[in-house]
């Protein structure tokens, strides 16, 4: 609390997560995919929002995730992601936060102003993209999805966090340098495990972080909270030479966490 006893405001990420050079670590023991491009879905208020799916490349799925990106959208670091988890066996699919404010097919590269359409974006609206996604995820006929998860960066860290509480019956929640400020007012009906994956140096001090996490597990649900001590906001880039390990690190931590949550174990 601050001294004169109201929360403190943490603010939205200040600029970009990733850039357009910036590439995904790969996972461990990374595979073959399949199909995989950009996918137009309905969610539930008519809106027509940009995905990108891809396929694992060598059996039918019993697991997937949704992908949530930082503030900027549905970029190539985040197809490119898509394509990581399903290098692993994991249907996949990321979306797109802009679909009411935005053309059609209209582009998120680093010249996308990106503010101004987050300022009318609502937590409700991202909550009905997750739900069309994942429905998606679970009528696919080549494949028999019963464990879906969330995996979001940025201000897709916390929008991730906060399925927790959706109804869709998601299985996990994980984020990457999420704000708990923008999570915490659903925390009494959160169901889902959360997983947190989060930067020392970052800006949201980790003592913030912590008592999120302690607030989730009074709730109910599983909190998972890994900190990487010496390891900068948007850490998790293969660009990144420097944080390897914290990158391996966080690969294995998140195929952990589905691993041991999913109906039908993916042994990794």
């Amino acid at each position: 609390m601050t001294p004169s006893g109201s929360r403190r405001v943490l603010p939205v990420c200040s600029a970009m997560c990733y850039g357009d050079d910036a590439l995904p670590p790969p996972p461990p023991m990374g595979g073959a995919i399949g199909d995989h491009g950009e996918l137009f879905l309905l969610s539930a208020d008519g809106t027509e929002f940009i995905t990108y799916y891809a396929y694992p490349g060598v059996r039918r799925a019993r697991s997937a995730v949704v992908v949530m990106p930082d503030a900027r959208g549905l970029h190539r670091f985040y197809q490119e992601l898509a394509e990581r988890f399903a290098s692993v066996g994991l249907l996949s699919i990321a979306i797109d936060y802009y679909g009411r404010t935005t053309e059609k097919g209209s582009s998120r590269d680093e010249g996308f102003p990106y503010r101004q359409h987050l300022d009318q974006l609502l937590p409700e609206h991202v909550t009905m993209e997750v739900a069309a996604a994942v429905g998606w995820l679970r009528s696919d006929p080549d494949h028999d999805v019963e464990s879906v998860f969330t995996v979001g960066f940025c201000r897709g860290g916390s929008y991730s966090w906060r399925q927790s509480a959706a109804p869709d019956g998601l299985t996990g929640c994980i984020g990457f340098y999420g704000n708990p400020g923008l999570a915490s007012d659903v925390i009494p009906r959160m169901r889902a495990p959360l997983l947190l994956l989060a930067a020392g140096q970052d800006r949201i001090p980790v003592s913030d972080l912590e008592q999120f996490a302690d607030q989730v597990r009074a709730a109910g649900p599983e909190a998972e909270l890994y900190v990487y001590p010496n390891a900068p906001h948007s850490f998790f880039d293969r660009q990144s030479g420097q944080f390897q390990q914290e990158c391996d690190d966080a690969w294995r931590r998140m195929l952990g966490f589905i691993d041991r949550h999913s109906v039908e174990r993916i042994g990794i």
